[in-house]
C-alpha cells in the first residue's frame, strides 16, 4: 500500500479520495525540518502547502518517493530542479485558489482606496474621522497589473467592471490577447509612472525577487498605491517603506511577505498600509478545490498515468491535438521494447502529418515510459524516463515531418532490429498499429499479441490457427502483412491471452515459420 504523508492542512476529501484510491495517509502536522527528513523515509507521496519546505535534503532522505504534491500553485518551497534529477514528479494545483487570490488583490484595492481597516479600528477605537479617512474612487483610475497570467487576468476583468483604465506588463502576452482583455501592453518604467493602482501577479524566481525595489519605485506616479498578493520578495518591503514615508508611494496592500510566518515588517507601522497574513487562498472554496485536485494528480502519479499539472514536465502545456496520442505512444514503446526482447541501444522516433511541429515531447516521454516499462523493474514515470535512458546509454532520436503519405498523423518507433508505427483512426480516435517491421498491417494494439514471421504461402494462417487453437488460446483479430519483396510476410494476431510455452514452441519449430514473437502489454 503506497503511503501518502501529508505535512500540513488538507481538505477532508482531498484526504478521503487518497484512502479511497488504496493509500496510506500519514498525517504529520508541524514537522521540524530534521523531523521531516526522518518522516519522508519509506514515503512514496508528499503532500504539502505552503508551510513545508522540500529541499535537496529532504528528496535525498526520500527513496521511494514518486511524487511531491503542493496543495496550491506557488512552488517556491519545493527545489523542483533536484526532484526533477531525482525523477520525483512535482505538481501543483494551479487553477484551485485562482478566485480566491483575484477576489483578495480586489479586496486590497478597495481596502486602499477607501481606507476601511483603518477607519474601522479607528471606530472601534471611539474615534468618528470622517473626513481623515477620506478616499478615492477606483472608477476612472489607471491600473497597472504586473503579470497577466491566470489570476492578473481575472483580476483585470474585475477592475474593468469597476471603470478602470488598464494597463499591464508581460513579456509573454501578446500584444493582440492583451487587447482582446482591454489591457494596453506597456514596458515596467512607464506602466509605474502611469499607474494610479498597481497589483502584481508574477511567480518569485530569480528574474523577479526584488523586482519593485528603490530604482523602480523612484519612478512611479506621486500617490501610487500598490497590492501585492503573488510573493513575499517581489516587493522589497524596506524599499517600498521609504518610499511611503517619502510620499512618493500613497499606500500599500500586502497579503504576502518576504518571510513568512511574519509579525515583524517597516511597514506595519506606516498607517496607509493594509495587510492581511497571506489569506489569497484562505477561502472554503480555494482549500476544497486544492485538497482535491492535488489528491486526483497524487493518485494519477502513483498509478504511473499521465499527470496534468505535473510541473516538471510541462504536462499542461500539451496540445489538444497532442493529447490523444500519449496512449498509443505508450504502447509503441511497449511493443518495441517486447519485439526487442529488452532495452535496445537507439531509439528512433519519428513524427509525421498535423503532429510535426506541436510540441511533441510529451509524446517521447511516453514512449520512453512504454519502453522502460515493459524492458526494465525500475519504476518509470513521465519525469524519470530521459534519467534512465540517460543512465542506460539509450540514444533517442527525433525527426518530425508534416508530410504523412498514407495518415493524416503517424507516430512510428525504430530501435536497431524493429520498428513499429500507429495512428488514431475512425470518429472515437482508437488507436491502430499500421506497420511493425517495415510490413504494412492494420490492427488495434491488445493486451496480448502474437507476432509471426513466415514464408509467404499458403496454408501458413492454418498453420498458426491450429496452434493456438489446441492451446486454447482464442484469436481476437489478425493482420497479415507481406514484404516488399513478397517472399516473407508477418502475421499480428490479437489473442485472449498469455500464449503457454509449449504452443511457442510448436509455431517456433513449424515448417515455414522462422520467428515467433510476442507482446503482453
Amino acid at each position: 500500500m503506497p503511503r501518502v504523508l501529508v505535512t500540513e492542512k488538507l481538505a477532508q476529501r482531498g484526504l478521503d479520495l487518497l484512502a479511497e484510491a488504496g493509500h496510506e495517509v500519514d498525517i504529520r502536522l508541524g514537522l521540524s525540518p530534521e523531523e521531516l527528513v526522518e518522516a519522508v523515509a519509506g514515503a512514496h507521496a508528499l503532500v504539502i502547502r505552503s508551510a513545508t519546505t522540500v529541499t535537496a535534503e529532504v528528496l535525498a532522505a526520500a527513496g521511494d518517493l514518486v511524487v511531491v504534491g503542493r496543495a496550491g500553485i506557488g512552488l517556491d518551497n519545493v527545489d523542483v530542479e533536484a526532484a526533477t534529477a531525482r525523477g520525483v514528479m512535482v505538481v501543483n494545483a494551479p487553477q484551485s485558489n485562482i478566485l480566491s487570490a483575484a477576489e483578495q488583490a480586489m479586496a486590497l484595492l478597495l481596502a486602499q482606496a477607501r481606507n476601511i481597516p483603518q477607519a474601522h479600528a479607528a471606530l472601534v477605537a471611539g474615534k468618528w474621522e470622517r473626513s481623515r479617512w477620506e478616499g478615492v474612487e477606483l472608477h476612472g483610475k489607471t491600473l497597472g497589473v504586473i503579470g497577466l497570467g491566470r489570476v492578473g487576468a481575472l483580476v483585470a476583468q474585475r477592475a474593468l467592471a469597476f471603470g478602470m483604465r488598464l494597463v499591464a506588463y508581460d513579456p509573454y502576452v501578446s500584444a493582440e490577447r492583451a487587447r482582446h482583455m482591454g489591457v494596453e501592453l506597456m514596458a515596467l518604467d512607464d506602466l509605474m509612472a502611469q499607474s494610479d493602482f498597481v497589483t502584481v501577479h508574477l511567480p518569485k524566481n530569480a528574474e523577479t525577487l526584488g523586482l519593485i525595489g528603490a530604482d523602480l519605485l523612484a519612478k512611479a506616479k506621486p500617490g501610487l498605491r500598490i497590492v501585492n498578493t503573488a510573493r513575499g520578495g517581489i516587493v522589497d518591503e524596506e524599499a517600498l517603506a521609504a518610499a511611503i514615508r517619502s510620499g512618493t508611494v500613497q499606500g500599500a496592500g500586502l497579503d504576502v511577505f518576504a518571510t513568512e510566518p511574519t509579525t515583524e515588517s517597516p511597514l506595519f507601522s506606516l498607517p496607509s498600509v493594509v495587510v492581511t497574513p497571506h489569506l489569497g487562498a484562505s477561502t472554503v472554496e480555494a482549500q476544497d478545490k486544492a485538497g482535491v485536485t492535488i489528491a486526483e494528480q497524487v493518485i494519477l502519479a502513483l498509478d504511473g498515468d499521465f499527470v496534468p499539472y505535473a510541473v516538471n514536465v510541462a504536462a499542461s502545456d500539451v496540445s489538444e491535438t497532442v493529447r490523444p496520442f500519449m496512449g498509443l505512444a505508450e504502447q509503441l514503446g511497449r511493443i518495441l521494447a517486447c519485439l526487442e526482447g529488452g532495452m535496445p541501444d537507439t531509439l528512433g522516433i519519428e513524427y509525421e502529418g498535423g503532429l510535426a511541429g506541436t510540441g511533441t515531447g510529451i509524446l517521447t516521454l511516453s514512449a520512453l515510459k512504454g519502453l522502460f516499462a515493459a524492458a526494465t523493474e525500475d519504476p518509470v514515470s513521465y519525469v524519470n524516463a530521459p534519467q534512465l535512458a540517460a543512465e542506460r546509454g539509450l540514444e533517442v532520436r527525433e525527426t518530425s515531418s508534416v508530410t504523412a503519405h498514407d495518415y493524416v498523423n503517424l507516430v512510428t518507433l525504430r530501435s536497431g532490429d524493429h520498428a513499429v508505427s500507429g495512428t488514431l483512426t475512425g470518429p472515437r480516435t482508437e488507436p491502430h498499429l499500421v506497420m511493425l517491421d517495415d510490413h504494412t498491417v492494420e490492427v488495434p494494439p491488445a493486451p496480448h499479441m502474437v507476432v509471426v514471421r513466415n514464408d509467404d504461402r499458403p496454408g501458413m494462417i492454418g498453420v498458426v490457427g491450429t496452434v493456438l487453437g489446441d492451446a486454447g488460446v482464442s484469436i481476437s483479430s489478425m493482420a497479415v502483412g507481406p514484404s516488399a519483396t513478397g517472399n516473407t510476410a508477418l502475421m499480428v494476431l490479437t489473442v485472449d491471452g498469455v500464449v503457454p510455452a509449449e504452443a511457442l514452441q510448436r509455431l517456433q519449430t513449424a515448417d515455414g515459420i522462422s520467428d515467433v514473437a510476442t507482446v503482453d502489454l
